[in-house]
């Protein structure tokens, strides 16, 4: 019976080796009320459940949609034959050797089975390798029952017949040719007429008929009138009715009525029992119709979709009053508090008040006295919604650039409904940066690196076959603002600007909080912040820079989310400040018609310079100035000319720079316009009172200053006698005389005399100039004595003193082995000395320098003979040693060590090495030679060996070798250095503050702030 339920057989397949099979097999189950029990074989009798393992598995699926169960069977890999076979054990057999064997003639398998004992069905199958065995005996009991038909019988004999003893029994065939010769058979034996047994023919003629309306299979209720018709191609013609094979005779005791009308024929069950369910034919000359009757018990249940919460009320309607049950699943269901279960007379109901999504499944009623099952499906249904609790005001959701958003949505609807996610006329898939994953209960927005352009309303769709539902959910991208505009400076003073910017364009999506500020001088790289605290406003004063110094300035936006870019730098600018005001502004000279004004330059004049000064004067009883030079004058003495004779004038004069013009000067008082005689005075200064000396070969360049109107006239004298101006240059102006001498000589030396002269009045003075070079050697040098370890020398001055006093002599010896000079005695002023402690045995000679304030003397004297200091009562015999051999081949004595630099900041590699000769120092990178690098400087002093990096970038790390090569060998050795960048860690910027910043703080602390 089980293979009625197969709608999928397992069929004869053939793969190749290692390859994968997989059957499957399909089982009908809608009409199951249980899970059937499946099992696999191999051939008849193997159970596949045993060999189940890595080569061979089994599983069971369930379709809920069509009421099919799958059973598959997976074999892998096979790697042999132990997986084939059909019905035999092939596989499990050894090799033989085949024997050859006869061909053996074909044989019909049908006939072997029609003729067949049942009890040797599975016999013929193992022999002749039958798979489908069920299958074919299901077929051969179809063609049992049709109807053989014959060419020479138009109507053969009854399958049975039936006679009560002593009665009379007629056979009677109908044959579709008349000549042909008829014999009858009894247990296989002729039968001859007798008295008992009449043979006779009848020739009739033979209408063969045609079906116009054939029997159609009907279902009934029990105790229902049941018609079953057909119609022929002919009126009157012979009809016979059969139930499964037996004829139904119209007889008053039967059950069955035929009626004929014409060309209509109809079977006729007036109250249809259980036991009616049959199969029905009508026969003919020309054939012969089916049709089944089927016991129809009960009104099938009705299939419903009910909503979320709605009443599910199932009906259901027997043919009798009998008792039955519910199912849901194949599960019992029993009535309780929710589910209720009525039953009157041939009416039953399913009642359940509130439908949840459990609900939903597959309902069927099956009654107690029948064997059969009325099924229904119950879909429960829910219109989808979206639940936006838990998102802000306006379902706004705020995302930082650059992070993930993973926003979930909760979601219901039964069946579960299909979400959509869109942006404008975008669809949103379900890869890609920005994608939609969906779930049962909920579905996710991911957005994995969020970007300004993301913000926007996104649109979430829900839909089922209970409805839809949509919703707008605002993303808000919110990122770091953009940069400001460049920042202007609108004002600078000494050590200070004023500077203002405008708001960024975008704010990144949150309010801008403030600005932070930074500046830097225009040729360094490093910037420093301002403000540790936002500003709130669009201007600013930075404070205490240094005056003259290019700086640039730079700002920050900020606002919740973090810092912006720096905005891009100012136009660079110097703080500069005015100057103080001149001083010592006096009347130079006054003539009838000018004012000679002079003045000092100002006390302050700071990084700006000084660009020139602004005479400016008045009249005495108005307020009016009147600038006396257009241009900026650079001297500081300046003539007003153009004024009227006897008129009073007030004077003011202000220095000017790239600041503007400073506070002015004024002149005590009124200036009255009027020519007035000065006697001469000459301002000889304080050093020139004295002897001026200077070396040979200086420059003498000397001022002296006088005073003396009008029109002073100025005379010079050397020793009496006039200057030779070819040697000497004098150089006169109003108020000063000037004597110049570019490379002054000996012969300079000597005193001068300066007279200055007034019509009838005068003044002079005496300078007394020295020319001064360094002495000659003393005069000879002689060893007067010799005693002990003692040495008495004795000489006579130089010759030459150089123009000064001899200060001292500076007395010298040497080893006349070595010849080596060392010195014994500086600063000596007597012409003799003893020299002590010299070595027993040794021979030296001295030699004595001149000394006066130039310094020595260029060359020395040497004594003519040599000192032996000889040892009393015995010679010594000096030893002889061999030359010691100092080679040695490059050894470093202290390696290179691994080094941290920062990136600006010079690094330096040391290391030391010996070695004779002494070795040729190469550095190298990275295992390449540097030459010729400027970056990198090379020192070698008494074996340490240092290489200067200057202003290591992150691209100067790497392996740096010290190679060191002489004769004898080489050595060489390397440390790794690592640059870190800007971004230095709190530990490494921790250190170097105590290293390098603190010292140099505690220093400056010590000075004024600049």
């Amino acid at each position: 019976m089980w293979s009625d339920f197969f709608f999928l057989h397992v069929y004869y397949f053939s793969q190749f080796l290692s390859g994968n099979i997989t059957f499957i097999a399909k089982v009908e189950a809608k009409d199951l009320l249980r899970k059937p029990n499946v099992k696999w074989f191999k051939g008849k009798w193997m159970d596949l459940a045993s060999k189940a393992g890595k080569h061979l598995q089994l599983k069971e699926s369930f379709e809920r949609h069509t009421k099919v169960r799958l059973c598959f069977s997976f074999l892998r890999n096979g790697d042999g034959q132990d997986d084939a076979g059909e019905l035999d054990f092939s596989g499990l057999l050894k090799r033989r050797e085949i024997k050859p064997q006869e061909e053996e003639p074909e044989v019909d398998v049908w006939e072997l089975l029609k003729n067949a004992n049942p009890s040797e069905y599975e016999k013929i199958a193992f022999q002749y390798g039958i798979t489908d065995l069920r299958g074919m005996l299901k077929r051969l009991k179809r063609m049992r029952r049709e109807v053989k038909k014959s060419a020479a019988f138009a109507k053969g004999l009854d399958p049975a017949y039936q006679v009560d003893k002593g009665g009379k029994v007629r056979f009677m065939v109908e044959l579709a040719d008349p000549t042909v010769e008829l014999k009858w058979y009894k247990n296989g034996q002729e039968i001859r007429p007798t008295c008992c047994i009449d043979l006779f023919a009848q020739v009739t003629p033979i209408l063969y008929l045609n079906f116009i309306i054939c029997l159609e299979d009907t279902n009934t209720y029990v105790g229902e009138r049941v018609e079953l018709s057909c119609e022929v191609s002919e009126d009157d013609a012979n009809v016979k009715w059969f139930k499964n094979g037996v004829e139904l005779t119209d007889e008053a005791k039967s059950r069955y009525r035929i009626k004929v009308e014409g060309k209509k024929h109809t079977l006729i069950i007036e109250e249809a029992a259980k036991n009616d369910s049959a199969t029905y034919s009508v026969m003919t000359t020309g054939g012969q119709s089916e049709a089944n009757l089927t016991k129809q018990i009960s009104l099938a249940l009705q299939d419903q979709t009910v909503r979320l919460g709605q009443e599910i009320h199932l009906k259901c309607e027997i043919s009798e009053n009998v008792e039955g049950k519910w199912y849901k699943n194949g599960q019992l269901i029993e009535a309780s508090d929710r589910v209720k279960l009525y039953h009157k007379g041939r009416i039953h109901r399913f009642v359940i008040g509130s439908a949840a999504v459990d609900d939903e499944g597959e309902y069927m009623f099956v009654p107690d006295a029948y064997n059969i099952n009325i099924p229904c499906k119950v879909h429960v249904v829910d219109p989808p919604k979206l639940h936006l609790d838990g998102l802000g005001e306006g379902n706004t959701v705020t995302v930082v650039a650059g992070s993930k958003l993973r926003l979930e949505i909760p979601i219901t609807g039964e069946p579960t409904p299909k979400v959509t996610w869109s942006k404008g006329d975008k669809w949103i898939t379900d890869s890609g940066r920005i994608r939609a994953e969906t779930y049962p209960d909920s579905s996710c927005l991911v957005i994995d690196v969020a970007e300004r352009e993301d913000s926007g309303p996104f649109r979430i769709a829900l839909k089922n076959e209970a409805g839809e539902d949509t919703a707008l959910i605002n993303i808000k991208v919110v990122d770091v603002p953009d940069p400001p505009q460049a920042p202007d400076v609108t004002e600078v003073g000494e050590d200070w600007c004023v500077m203002t910017w405008e708001p960024p364009a975008n704010d990144g999506g949150s309010p801008i909080l403030g600005y932070f500020i930074e500046r830097k001088k225009k040729q360094s790289s490093r910037w420093m912040r301002l403000n540790f605290e936002l500003c709130k406003e669009t201007t600013f004063e930075p404070k205490k820079m240094i005056e003259g110094v290019a700086y640039e300035v730079r700002v920050f936006a900020v606002n919740a989310i973090g810092i912006s870019k720096p905005s891009m730098p100012s136009k660079s600018f110097v703080p500069l400040a005015v100057t103080s005001p001149p001083t010592l502004l006096a009347v130079d000279g006054v003539t009838d018609t000018t004012v000679t004004m002079k003045w000092r330059p100002p006390d302050h004049i700071g990084a700006a310079g000084l660009d020139g000064y602004v005479v400016e004067y008045c009249f005495e009883g108005t307020d009016e100035w009147i600038v006396a030079n257009p241009e900026l004058t650079d001297k500081t003495k300046f003539t007003i000319s153009g004024l009227p004779t006897g008129s009073k004038i007030l004077v003011r004069v202000k220095a000017v720079n790239a600041a503007g013009e400073s506070e002015p000067r004024y002149h005590p008082g009124p200036i009255l316009v009027k020519e007035v005689i000065e006697p001469p005075k000459i301002r000889l200064p304080r050093h020139l009172k004295q002897t001026y000396t200077r070396r040979v070969g200086e420059t003498v360049n000397l001022v002296i200053p006088f005073q003396g109107k009008p029109r002073a006239k100025v005379s010079w004298q050397k020793n009496g006698s006039p200057i030779d101006k070819n040697q000497i240059n004098i150089r006169n102006t109003e108020n000063d005389t000037i004597i110049f001498i570019r490379k002054a000589e000996r012969n300079h030396s000597g005193e001068y005399n300066m007279k200055v002269e007034v019509e009838n009045l005068e003044d002079k003075a005496t300078i007394d100039i020295q020319i001064v070079d360094r002495p000659g050697p003393p005069e000879v040098v002689t060893i007067e004595d010799v005693w002990g370890e003692n040495v008495n020398l004795s000489w006579k001055p130089p010759k030459d003193d150089g123009n000064a006093a001899i200060t001292g002599y500076t007395i010298q010896k040497a080893d006349k082995k070595s010849m080596e000079w060392f010195t014994v005695m500086e600063h000596y002023h007597r012409t003799s000395a003893t020299i002590n402690e010299l070595v027993i045995g040794n021979e030296y000679y001295f030699r004595i320098f001149s000394e006066n304030i130039c310094g020595l003397s260029e060359d020395a004297t040497m004594t003519k003979e040599s000192a032996l200091i000889a040892k009393d009562g015995k010679v010594y015999k000096y030893p002889v040693y061999d030359d010691f051999d100092f080679s040695e081949r490059p050894l470093f004595t202290q390696p290179l060590v691994n080094t941290f630099a920062v990136a600006g900041y010079n690094a330096t590699l040391n290391c030391s090495v010996r070695g004779n000769p002494k070795p040729k120092i190469t550095w190298l990178k990275n295992k390449v030679i540097i030459m010729n690098d400027p970056k990198y400087r090379m020192f070698s002093n008494q074996g340490v060996c240092t290489l200067e990096i200057r202003k290591p970038s992150p691209y100067d790390g790497g392996t740096y070798t010290c190679h060191a090569v002489n004769q004898l060998g080489e050595a060489e050795v390397d440390c790794k250095l690592e640059v870190k960048g800007k971004g230095l860690d709190f530990n490494f910027r921790f250190l170097y503050f105590l290293m390098y910043l603190l010292p140099q703080l505690k220093s400056a602390s010590k000075k004024p702030l600049q």
